[in-house]
């Protein structure tokens, strides 16, 4: 049977929109070298043309130099089609590029949804507000803890500010009391009922011709308090 009827041939697959702008690139290019060709074979003949006199042999190059000149705006025509061909198959490049970017946004857009929805499934705003209610509720339990935590103890529940605030005023006007006089506290200030020399039991003052001459310099012996030791004599008697 394969020999009657043959083997079914594979299809080659389409050229692609890149493979087909390659060849009209490649075509192109081989269209710009020969005008390019022609443009150095047409400036020869200009040469010529300024040289020769006029008469037959100008005319045989000036006839030459127009074959020469119509073959290149043949050329130019193809290059100018090909060139549009190139331009068209670009756009269409580019908006087959423009369509598999959208597929492909597309894509990752559903993908993203699904997992956004899955995770939305597992987190509810009921559940945020309740959890919200449970931290405020445990921050007011805290509060608490810590203002019994700070109470002092044996303090009296019935005492009056405004008996305190009196206590206060009135502590406030003996401390005032105490500083007026001679500028000096009263714990400062000396005691005028007690008798300092009556305890110690000091002698008195020499007086008279037992009075100490003047320019004299006091070699009597002081105790630590800087006043005159008392004989041993007179703490016995």
């Amino acid at each position: 049977m394969k020999r009657v009827f043959g083997i079914k041939k594979d299809k080659e697959p389409p050229p692609s929109i890149q493979d087909a702008s390659d060849r009209i690139n490649k075509r192109g290019e081989t269209v710009d070298e020969k005008i390019k060709r022609l443009d150095v074979e047409l400036a020869r003949y200009k040469e010529q043309i300024k040289k020769t006199r006029p008469g037959p042999a100008q005319e045989a190059v000036k006839a030459r130099a127009m074959r020469v000149l119509k073959q290149k705006k043949m050329y130019e025509g193809q290059r100018d089609m090909l060139y549009n061909q190139t331009y068209n198959l670009d756009q269409v490049s580019f908006a087959a590029e423009g369509i598999k970017d959208a597929q492909q946004t597309m894509s990752a857009l559903k993908s993203a949804n699904k997992e956004l929805k899955g995770m939305m499934k597992t987190v509810k705003i009921q559940d945020i507000d309740n959890l919200q209610d449970e931290m405020m509720d445990l921050m007011d339990v805290s509060s608490e803890i810590q203002e019994s935590l700070g109470r002092s103890y044996n303090v009296p529940d019935d005492i009056d500010e405004d008996d305190l605030m009196g206590e206060l005023d009135a502590l406030e006007a003996d401390m005032g009391l105490e500083t007026e006089e001679d500028g000096m506290p009263s714990y400062l200030q000396p005691d005028k009922e007690h008798d300092l020399d009556g305890e110690l039991n000091l002698p008195s003052a020499p007086s008279g011709h037992n009075a100490m001459p003047a320019g004299r310099v006091n070699t009597q012996a002081v105790d630590e308090m800087g006043l005159p030791a008392v004989p041993r004599a007179s703490l016995r008697g």
